[in-house]
């Protein structure tokens, strides 16, 4: 098999520009994805594209990743029903860079390169002249991507309708100074690529491809990659390899087959083996986190984040000393009250203001549903009061809010 049969076989790809593209990788080609540096992190919904560019890499092929520090000034308004707030330079800036760290982490093996390089030397002038006659009002018009919006109340500024002409550039300019002939990016990027592939043509440069992948969602109708805290970041400084384990280790049985296919590189036999095993409760969930976190954190991110899971366990036996918490507040979310903010306070008033419930109402509830806990014990009564003697070597809190809301207080003077 070659990689593009690989990428079919388990779910990665929604559309490809041309079936001939299945020869074209029988030798060593380049390959490449834009990432906008619209946050100083990439996110979970991310990764399927990062996890395309390693099976490339794998396969022998050298992938790219592009950092937009010029599209990024613009924003694509693929998949966005309205228009992004412009980034101030010094923020790009900061944001391409920690891009730029992260890809050399995690693909070690690629090439990053930012479209500021070829972009930010053209003049308008030039730029109308010699790339934007290319291309026709009408088929930008029929792009999806631009219709919705053009059609929505709020419109379309002639800004935002320049983004796939940048984008198809960028397509033109790597196949003719990099030799890339391939672009990939998620489905709602289908009219950005082709009207790359297009120009290309237009010019009678050597044909050019694309792919795009599905966009994952959740069985449930909830967005991948988001939570109700927001985004599911793969920066380890935005979000601890515990959280993204908790986030993976949660997902419905619906849906961990499918995300086992496409977001880790176990084997399709050992995924059915997986499958087979799941009258085991989180046995392919378990997986799937430890694999994705290895991935994007390293083994030293798996263990960090199995330490937290297994001292964390609401119910679990096991001691908490204040020198296991003291590490563990590096691996999971955690906040500092003040001593008389916590002792001598109800529980369901520390809860509500350290954010864990909305109200004391909902912190009641939660209580008497059985799914508040305190130190891994449950809290029995609503107008449990927190004592000095409940606090773990005078200084630290656990408490858990359902199965996923866990937080490790520090309780200073």
């Amino acid at each position: 098999m070659n990689v593009i049969e690989t990428l079919l076989e388990r779910g990665f790809i929604d559309q490809m520009t041309s079936d001939e593209l299945v020869k074209h990788v029988e030798t060593p080609i380049r390959v490449y994805i834009g990432f906008d540096p619209t946050a100083d992190s990439l996110h979970l919904g991310n990764l399927v594209g990062i996890i395309a560019l390693s099976w490339f890499e794998r396969y022998g092929h050298t992938p790219i990743a592009i950092l937009g520090g010029a599209t990024g000034r613009i924003g694509d308004p693929s998949g966005k029903s309205t228009e992004r707030p412009l980034l101030d330079e010094k923020t790009l800036q900061y944001n391409v860079g920690r891009l730029e760290t992260f890809f050399k982490k995690i693909l070690p093996r690629s090439k990053v390169l930012n479209n500021q390089q070829w972009l930010g030397s053209i003049s308008l002038i030039e730029f109308l002249r010699d790339v934007g006659k290319h291309f026709r009002i009408g088929t930008m018009l029929a792009k999806e991507s631009v219709r919705s919006r053009v059609q929505s109340e709020e419109g379309m500024s002639f800004t935002e309708f320049s983004y796939q002409i940048l984008q198809g550039y960028d397509f033109y300019y790597l196949n003719k100074h990099h030799g890339v002939t391939l672009q990939m990016g998620g489905s709602d990027q289908w009219g950005n690529i082709t009207a790359g592939i297009e120009y290309n043509r237009r010019l009678g440069e050597r044909p050019i491809y694309g792919i795009t992948f599905p966009l994952i969602t959740r069985s449930d109708g909830k967005k991948f990659g988001k939570s109700e805290e927001g985004a599911i970041w793969l920066a380890e400084d935005r979000l601890s390899p515990y959280q993204l384990y908790q986030y993976l280790f949660g997902v419905p049985d619906a849906d961990v087959i499918r995300l086992l296919k496409m977001l880790t590189f176990l084997s399709l036999d050992e995924i059915c083996e997986i499958e087979k095993g799941m009258s085991v409760p989180n046995h392919a969930q378990k997986r799937l986190a430890e694999e994705v976190v290895r991935f994007v954190h390293g083994q030293e991110g798996v263990d960090s984040a199995l330490r937290a899971t297994d001292a964390m366990a609401p119910g679990k036996e096991a001691t908490l000393s204040g020198e296991v918490l003291k590490t563990l507040a590096q691996d999971m979310p955690h906040a500092t009250l003040g001593k008389k903010d916590v002792v001598g306070q109800k529980a369901i008033d520390v809860m509500t203001r350290l954010s864990l419930t909305e109200s004391k109402s909902e912190a009641t509830r939660l209580i008497k549903n059985g799914g508040a806990y305190l130190n891994n014990q449950k809290i029995l009564d609503a107008t449990f009061v927190i004592e000095a003697s409940d606090l773990i070597d005078g200084t630290y809190l656990v408490f858990s809010a359902g199965k996923k809301k866990k937080l490790l207080v520090k309780v200073v003077s």
